[in-house]
């Protein structure tokens, strides 16, 4: 029988810790960009915390709206609080609009230290993380997770991060997003890979429940060779490397015979293989420029 987490604990595990790299990591490289002597360390710690809370909120959304609509009734996943229905759905809800609100109040002190374009911007990351998988129609369940990741995962988080540093945008920024952007989308794979003959069966249609467990593992092959470019056409052969190195372990798991839980590691290396390769690009920023 599994074991019911505690009151505190079910929180920590449906915020999903192991998720938070993807709002970190192009935080760090977007601010990386520029010199230490240069970077704006306030609006720097403001981007970070909306990335945390747009992440964690969203994570809550999805929480909330897969747990009313039944799709996670049968989890092979992380703990859900509203599925389990240890937690009142309503809750859950309430919980996840705290977090964008708390996104919403920081990015607009951010917007009036920079630009308040950053509040259009915002608002379509909320309504974003919201829509995954909430409303009539919920994107997530159509295939178009990847792509809102690429976008927010990616290049909001990474160039607006530069962005707000001295109101400029390295042209490397782009490259890089894209790096950051398909990390993320190699975390959302090794998740969707994991859930293929559940959400089939939900009628959940992300691009790994299309292609079946047997293709999907390429879609992960196109991340991390995305990764790969993004990174060499950034300008840093040398982390491109690295990155390539440590995703063969995760490569070869995404590859296997494992389905459902078996499949949890995946997730596990591709949050760590997403710091390391955040870390490394941060570290050769600062050594390099």
């Amino acid at each position: 029988m599994t074991q019911v987490p505690g009151p505190y604990r079910r929180w920590v595990l449906a915020a999903r810790p192991r998720t938070l790299p993807a709002a970190l990591v192009p935080v760090f490289v977007g601010a990386a960009l520029v010199r230490p002597a240069s970077i704006n360390w306030l609006n720097s710690a403001l981007c970070v915390v909306v990335a945390l809370a747009l992440q964690i909120g969203t994570n809550f959304a999805n929480d909330y709206s897969d747990g009313i609509r039944g799709t996670d009734e049968v989890r092979v996943g992380p703990f859900r609080l509203a599925a389990s229905k240890l937690v009142p759905a309503s809750r859950v809800r309430t919980v996840a609009v705290t977090w964008f609100l708390l996104a919403g109040f920081v990015g607009l002190w951010l917007a009036s230290r920079t630009s308040w374009w950053l509040l259009l911007v915002g608002f379509t990351a909320i309504l974003a993380g919201w829509f995954y998988t909430g409303g009539p129609k919920p994107y997530g369940y159509f295939g178009f997770g990847e792509l809102f990741v690429m976008i927010y995962f990616g290049f909001v988080a990474t160039v607006g991060t530069s962005y707000v540093q001295h109101r400029t945008i390295p042209s490397s920024a782009w490259w890089f997003g894209l790096a950051t952007g398909a990390m993320a989308c190699a975390l959302l794979e090794a998740n969707n890979l994991r859930d293929v003959d559940g959400d089939r069966a939900a009628g959940k249609k992300t691009l790994a429940a299309r292609l079946g467990r047997r293709r999907a593992p390429w879609l992960y092959v196109l991340c991390v060779l995305l990764t790969v470019a993004g990174i060499v056409v950034g300008g840093e052969g040398l982390a491109a490397a690295v990155a390539l190195a440590l995703y063969i372990r995760p490569l070869q798991i995404a590859f296997s015979a494992r389905t459902g839980r078996e499949l949890i590691p995946l997730l596990q290396n591709s949050a760590k293989c997403q710091l390391i390769v955040g870390a490394f690009l941060v570290g050769s920023f600062w050594i390099t420029r």
